[in-house]
């Protein structure tokens, strides 16, 4: 196939989540063509699975430009840009509409399960650059198909992987065994069956981040109107000063005060902490289960475990592409320096584009959460800024690309990922600011 050709391919969109949604508003801006593969039956799947947590940041931050000038062509009427969605929320009113603007751009039921250059395995030099892609994908209905394109853009995101309870990132002793015991998702207690699953209960909350809050903010609730329903809030580190977030000095007020309310729930007694426990073994002990520490502690028996201790990228179906990834975090190589935990004291990143996402694969682009890898704290205004970027690039736009503005919001919390024993740092941060690169 000659260059003409392969321009007028469509520019693959793995995922008809908001990032992906958002690429899409882009290419078409662009005048390019899209073709959004969605493995769920509706746009924003994976976000419909945690429709009953609400986001940190407003309606005003998590809708992309491009995408509210499709969607206001049909009359769509922007929410309150102060009011805080729920996932639920912003798929309905936001996602699903701008999928359905695309109309047959997204397709539904698609499973992609291999990338590569047509005739080319991830060894072979010659004319490499030349060559479409060929995205492989199986049907709802068991179907396969091969689809040719001229770039592809991986929005997949990294909620199809959560990581495991052991401490050295692999599963623990026992925990595939007890898997009717244990659950990878923030539990919806409005749901009756999940609510009685928790009521009266004691469950081990396994992680530190906000989703940990999310869940121990609401077994705490469930605690006033169930006794005997207590959470045993599993830490590998210790507690210090900023265990709990930024609290009133969070940028993103919603997740502060969620981190507040992690700590009242500590304080009231509804949750205990259990510091410096990093989990080797998840041991049977009748109805009940027993966590067991790398250094032999044992965690006092409990009905449930919840852990969220966070997600990684599904790299399989990239294996025949050439990818430049960091090695620990999983993110592209040059992006990774911007937001390595180990090394970041606050959770600003710095503005970055498509340099920052290349690859030595050309026109392959992982954006969104999948971009950050195993890194924490993902914003959709990143993942936006990101695909704008993107979008220029293949265009042919470079200036546009390489010009890439971004403010986000302090996290109100310094410190970084800390020592490997000790409690998180104290510190502070600098007031958000603008910054260009070009």
């Amino acid at each position: 196939m000659n260059a003409l050709a392969t321009d007028q391919l469509p520019v693959v969109v793995i995922g008809a989540g908001p990032v992906g949604l958002a690429a899409a508003a882009h290419l078409v801006e662009r005048g390019l063509e899209p073709l959004v593969l969605e493995a769920g039956p509706s746009a924003g799947t994976a976000v419909r699975e945690w429709a009953h947590v609400r986001l940190f940041s407003p309606w005003a931050e998590v809708i992309d430009p491009a995408a509210e000038k499709l969607l206001a062509s049909t009359g769509w009427v922007r929410p309150d840009s102060a009011a805080y969605p729920t996932g639920g929320d912003w798929a309905g009113q936001y996602l699903q509409p701008l999928a359905d603007v695309l109309g047959g751009r997204v397709r539904y039921g698609v499973t992609v399960t291999g990338v590569a250059r047509a005739g080319r395995d991830r060894i072979v030099d010659a004319d490499r650059d030349a060559q479409p892609f060929t995205v492989h994908v199986e049907l709802a209905d068991g179907r396969e198909e091969r689809i040719s394109a001229r770039a592809v853009i991986d929005a997949s995101g990294t909620w199809s992987l959560p990581s495991p309870i052991g401490a050295d990132g692999l599963p623990a002793l026992g925990e595939k065994a007890a898997a009717d015991r244990v659950s990878y998702r923030v539990p919806d207690l409005r749901d009756p069956a999940v609510r009685a699953r928790y009521a009266g209960r004691r469950t081990a909350v396994v992680g530190s981040g906000a989703s940990a809050f999310t869940a121990l903010a609401g077994l705490a609730d469930l605690a006033g109107e169930a006794p005997g329903t207590h959470a045993a809030w599993v830490l590998r580190r210790g507690i210090g000063a900023d265990t709990f977030g930024g609290g009133e000095a969070d940028q993103l007020p919603a997740r502060g005060a969620l981190g507040l309310r992690a700590k009242a729930a500590v304080e009231a007694g509804h949750a205990s902490a259990v510091t410096g426990f990093r989990t080797q073994a998840v041991e049977r002990d009748g109805e009940r289960l027993v966590l067991v520490a790398e250094d032999g502690r044992r965690l006092e028996p409990v009905d449930e475990v919840i852990v969220l201790t966070g997600l990684r990228p599904d790299l399989s179906f990239l294996s025949e592409v050439r990818l430049g990834l960091d090695e620990r975090l999983q993110a592209p190589t040059a992006l990774a320096p911007l937001i390595d935990p180990n090394v970041h004291s606050c959770g600003t990143v710095y503005p970055h584009g498509v340099n920052e996402l290349a690859h030595p694969e050309r026109d392959v682009y992982l954006v969104g959460m999948k971009s950050y890898g195993r890194a924490p704290t993902f914003l959709a205004l990143t993942g936006y800024e990101q695909v704008r970027s993107v979008a220029a690039a293949l265009a042919g736009d470079h200036e546009a690309a390489e010009r890439v503005e971004l403010t986000l919001p302090e996290t109100g919390v310094c410190g970084g990922a800390g020592l490997y024993d000790a409690p998180e740092g104290g510190g502070c941060c600098a007031g958000p600011a603008t910054l260009r690169v070009h």
